[in-house]
């Protein structure tokens, strides 16, 4: 089932996506909410009845009416909170070979995540960036999910039955903030927060059955090999596979909810797919070539990124009208 969120006028709705066409569930079922917020608190019981009318308009045996006009919004517009985690060690590994330091023992001993801003979550669309994000302005290819039921000290082997779905995930980055700021070993903060790209549905974990593959050595969760790529204006410049995850979901997981709830509504990222971002492209081509040149987003480009299963994530880099910028405040 592909679950998607969408306005009408000035109103957030629940549907369910099939074949190219949006229906409404509460429209459909009563006792469905009519929101993403709401449903996910209902846990299984609704998720069970949602799937119901999903099987049933699939099949032909509910005449729903499909939504006309609307505009599509992140699967959950309002998250109860956003992590990101760090699980591919491609990435990581390549991004500290370029800056020519080993690579950290410490990755393989536990996963990591941080806190990033969950009222900056988008979905399909234009993003509007700040002066100062154009200042190596970049995307991240990752895979996220969402949590669907409340839990505390969850172990790794129960924590994928904590899944309510899965989507696509920009996390958009400032690079140039960022870096300044993670020198106080602190952070990221300014340079992460303005923007958490998601969509363009939440797709249910029985869609990804037919892909499932097994964890790493020594690891425990589901893993699934679905394809990940970023085109930038039509040109593909990334590629990986949520294969390639270290750790698993249901690994990161349990280190989230150590000592603490996780709820409905907590967004996850797995952090970057190895080769997923310009900074790791860039300085890849560099140490290979030292006429490389760098790239970054820039005005007007179109960014889209597809994972099998979960369909095309697709934003437009719009430039904010204004010349404020936070890197003209540094003291010097």
């Amino acid at each position: 089932m592909k679950l998607v969120s969408y306005k009408t006028e000035d109103r957030e709705h629940l549907g369910v996506y099939i074949n190219g066409h949006i229906y409404n569930l509460n429209s459909c079922d009563k006792l469905l909410p009519d929101n993403m917020n709401e449903f996910l608190q209902g846990g299984d019981v609704l998720m069970e009845r949602a799937k119901k009318v999903d099987t049933q308009i699939k099949d032909g045996s509910l005449e729903a009416k499909e939504e006309i006009f609307y505009e599509i919004l992140a699967p959950v517009p309002h998250p109860t909170s956003c992590r990101d985690g760090y699980a591919f060690s491609q990435h990581v590994a390549a991004a500290r070979r370029n800056r020519k330091v080993d690579m950290i023992p410490q990755f393989d001993e536990y996963p990591i995540f941080y806190f990033t801003n969950h009222n900056a979550i988008q979905g399909t669309g234009d993003i509007e960036c700040m002066p100062d994000h154009f200042e190596k302005l970049d995307f991240e290819l990752e895979l996220a999910i969402v949590i669907g039921k409340k839990g505390r000290n969850i172990t790794a082997a129960e924590a994928d039955e904590y899944i309510a779905g899965f989507m696509v995930m920009n996390d958009m980055s400032a690079r140039t903030l960022q870096m300044e700021e993670m020198l106080l070993n602190l952070g990221p903060a300014k340079g992460k927060d303005f923007s958490t790209v998601i969509g363009p549905w939440l797709v249910t974990p029985d869609e990804l059955e037919q892909y499932k593959v097994a964890p790493k050595d020594g690891h425990t969760g589901n893993a699934y090999n679905l394809k990940m790529t970023c085109r930038v204006n039509g040109i593909e410049v990334s590629k990986g596979n949520a294969a390639d995850m270290d750790w698993t979901f249901a690994e990161i997981i349990e280190r989230c909810a150590y000592g603490v709830d996780i709820l409905p509504g907590d967004v996850i990222g797995s952090g970057t797919v190895g080769t997923g971002c310009f900074l790791e492209l860039n300085g890849t081509g560099m140490l290979n070539d030292p006429n490389y040149k760098s790239q970054w987003l820039q005005p007007d480009d179109v960014v889209e990124m597809e994972i099998t299963g979960l369909g095309a994530l697709t934003n437009t880099i719009i430039k904010a009208n204004t010349e404020f910028s936070i890197l003209g405040l540094k003291k010097k």
